[in-house]
């Protein structure tokens, strides 16, 4: 599992970074995109389920037999409240970036880099 991960994520980044370098505006944006994935999905493999309960569950809430939770060491939570920041603050930066790009398509009358011009007035 964890080599699926490895061979995915690289993939991700390297076409992000693909995306990166072309000429075309949007596919810029997506190529950020696409990096932004790449960050969670590689949060997601190195702080992958390691212990042996849940990270939320812990043994003293347990009032009856049914509900009982197997001992045991509990996964990291740090993992889950990282992973979530990270997709907020993506989803605010990609935000951010599709607002510049309308910006410059207004200004430039294009989203080529090559027939851009005055950009700043």
């Amino acid at each position: 599992m964890n080599v699926i991960f490895a061979v995915v994520t690289g993939i991700l980044f390297g076409l992000g970074v693909f995306q990166l370098l072309r000429r075309d505006l949007i596919k810029v944006a997506m190529g950020f995109y696409i990096l932004f994935t790449a960050i969670n999905l590689l949060f997601l493999a190195v702080g992958a389920y390691n212990g042996e309960t849940a990270a939320y569950v812990t043994p003293d809430k347990v009032t009856t037999l049914a509900e009982a939770v197997p001992q045991g060491v509990p996964s990291d939570p740090l993992v889950q409240a990282l992973l979530l920041t990270a997709i907020v603050i993506s989803f605010g930066s990609y935000a951010l970036l599709l607002g510049m790009l309308n910006v410059v398509a207004q200004r430039s009358k294009s989203l080529n880099t090559d027939r851009m011009n005055n950009l700043v007035k």
